[in-house]
């Protein structure tokens, strides 16, 4: 609003008021996230049932591995889910039962939106090719016993 009423000519200038002490945490203002079950490259199907649960972080055939966030839950709570499974094929054929799988494009995170997604239990994996995120205990009973303490 304020780019169309000056027509682009704004110049916007800033002070520091000064410093205050450091007040509690910030409330958890994000939900829980989709958690990969085992490792192995992702399928259109188990991706479309996981599509139910949330928004998804990855695409089809992306390598994944134990622990790994894969999407954002509609929930508050983190659930872990198969993304890896494959449609196991029988005899009988339909036309209803073979069609194509639509998904949703999938929300790839830059640097600085997964730096800001993170909470205290994950942690954010950066290699030339890729941004993962995982939980900082792969392992559930980890992730468990972690929560306790």
């Amino acid at each position: 609003m304020l780019l169309t009423a000056t027509k682009g000519t704004v110049i916007m200038n800033s002070l520091p008021h000064g410093y205050q002490p450091l007040g509690g945490k910030l409330p958890k203002t994000r939900n829980g996230v989709l958690i990969a079950f085992e490792a192995g490259t992702t399928t259109p199907y188990a991706l479309q049932a996981a599509e139910a649960r949330g928004e998804l972080l990855v695409g089809p055939g992306t390598e994944v591995y134990a622990g790994m966030i894969v999407g954002i839950y509609n929930r508050q709570e983190d659930i872990e889910i198969n993304v890896c499974k494959a449609k196991h094929l029988t005899n009988m054929r339909s036309k209803s039962s073979d069609g194509t799988v639509q998904l949703t494009p999938f929300t790839q995170f830059s640097l600085e939106q997964c730096i800001d997604f993170i909470e205290d239990d994950e942690l954010l994996e950066v290699t030339p090719k890729s941004l993962r995120l995982r939980k900082r205990y792969l392992d559930a009973n980890e992730r468990k016993r972690a929560a306790k303490q």
